[in-house]
């Protein structure tokens, strides 16, 4: 994520310093504060649809190839600390496949719903750490970390990427602006624990291959 790493106008900007700092070349022990902003901000748009729309409209909002059968049984929280566990990728990807759904939904018009967010996460989170970080894993392996086929991820993939028209550069003001909304979900003082330049920097020195113990059961719904 050099673009983003080196800007100085962003680097040292107050709301890294105010979202929080970890030990340089140190990987998090456990997930970073910054997923559970990311999970508030999306339960709450989950929330914002679900109060706008009665029963009747909700059968003719708009359909994507995101939407399973039914939600899956994993919460939102549970499925983004998954991904961060399992993946390795650097917490900056986070942000970055936040701005992807944003934008995913404004140009297909649809809404996040219970239907579609875990393979947005998903999706998105696998594009950002292909696109930002100098190492990551394949689809095949997210698949398996996300309960989808990968048959069917590599359909997904393809969908955002269209959707996307293939722009998946982030720049710097745009991430500062997001991490900025992100830190205002919550008021008691959670903080991001990883800034975006050291978020690539450990990210690459730390990196380790290996796999999950234990394979997530199918947990996003077809």
């Amino acid at each position: 994520m050099e673009t983003l790493a080196t800007d100085p106008g962003f680097n040292d900007s107050g709301v890294y310093l105010r979202l929080g700092l970890i030990v340089e070349g140190k990987r998090l022990k456990k997930p970073p504060a910054l997923l559970s902003r990311l999970a508030s901000s999306l339960e709450r748009s989950l929330l914002l649809h679900d109060k706008s729309i009665s029963p009747p409209e909700f059968q003719h909002s708009t359909v994507t190839v995101f939407d399973g059968r039914s939600p899956p049984e994993i919460t939102i929280s549970d499925y983004l600390d998954r991904i961060f566990i399992y993946s390795r990728c650097s917490p900056s990807c986070f942000v970055v496949a936040y701005i992807y759904i944003l934008q995913f939904l404004d140009v297909t018009r649809a809404h996040l719903t219970p239907l579609n967010v875990h393979r947005l996460v998903v999706t998105s989170v696998m594009l950002a750490a292909k696109v930002f970080d100098d190492r990551y894993y394949n689809n095949a392996y997210y698949a398996r970390v996300g309960g989808v086929s990968t048959r069917e991820l590599n359909r997904l993939e393809m969908k955002l990427l269209f959707a996307l028209d293939f722009k998946l550069q982030v720049d710097p003001r745009t991430f500062h602006t997001h991490c900025c909304q992100l830190e205002k979900q919550n008021s008691d003082g959670i903080q991001i624990e990883w800034p975006i330049k050291e978020a690539c920097r450990a990210n690459k020195e730390t990196w380790r291959k290996s796999t999950p113990e234990s394979v997530c059961s199918q947990t996003t719904a077809r």
